[in-house]
């Protein structure tokens, strides 16, 4: 069965997310999207909250009903990411790097977020993939300190419908391919021919209780990412915060 997505349009509301994952319970069929002009709790990874000023950004969110192992799911954070890349060089021709797990970024500034999460529903788990793109820099606080938007970048004010087609367009072909007897090692190839951060970066990885330096060496089949320590040690990382530091390249 082929991607077909519903809109939903709300002027104000507390989070695309949130409301996403209600209507799942309540029995949604896959590809609804709750599109809002603004969040008022606004969420990202680790429970932290995502700035969402009226018509500053593009927040939606997609409920997906997938039909594969759960083992793969965490892929699909990493399909997102996949399709805000292709769709911000289409809408926009800015080309974006994909920083993990969850990130979208223009010169290690925070471009996009992506917040994936699963629910219980009387017909099965489904996943809500919630999406933020900074398109303007109007309410954005930290705009020139972490973060950035599509119109710092490209000193052009994107078109939001523009850029939720093109987005929509590209979830929907992600996620025919991730359904594919080979989509998870070619998503993954994608991944990683799209990010900095797949092999050879540089980075610093904060655990709950620990943190550690080392060098990227791609993913693992489940979209985990593999990092090699001083001491020539893989770790596979499948929750933590990823720090860019100064990039040595390819090693």
């Amino acid at each position: 069965m082929s991607f077909d997505p519903t809109i939903q349009r709300f002027d104000s509301i507390d989070s695309t997310n949130l409301e996403a994952m209600r209507q799942a319970r309540a029995g949604t069929p896959e590809g609804l999207c709750i599109v809002a002009r603004e969040q008022t709790r606004g969420r990202g990874r680790l429970d932290r909250s995502w700035q969402s000023p009226r018509d500053a950004g593009l927040y939606m969110s997609v409920v997906l009903r997938p039909q594969f192992e759960m083992n793969a799911w965490p892929l699909i954070t990493l399909m997102a990411a996949l399709a805000v890349h292709e769709a911000l060089l289409k809408a926009c021709g800015l080309r974006a790097d994909i920083k993990w797990p969850n990130d979208l970024c223009v010169s290690d500034r925070k471009l996009c977020g992506i917040l994936a999460e699963t629910v219980e529903t009387m017909s099965g788990a489904a996943a809500v993939v919630g999406i933020g793109i900074n398109l303007t820099a109007n309410g954005l606080p930290m705009v020139n300190a972490e973060a950035t938007s599509v119109e710092s970048v490209t000193g052009q004010s994107p078109d939001r419908e523009l850029v939720l087609h093109e987005l929509l367009k590209s979830i929907g072909e992600q996620y025919e391919l991730l359904r594919s007897a080979t989509g998870c090692e070619h998503l993954i190839r994608e991944w990683c021919a799209n990010s900095s951060y797949a092999i050879g970066r540089r980075v610093r990885v904060a655990l709950s209780e620990e943190s550690f330096e080392g060098t990227t060496r791609g993913l693992e089949g489940d979209g985990a990412l593999r990092v090699e320590t001083a001491d020539g040690k893989l770790r596979v990382v499948r929750a933590g915060d990823v720090t860019g530091l100064r990039s040595t390249g390819v090693e």
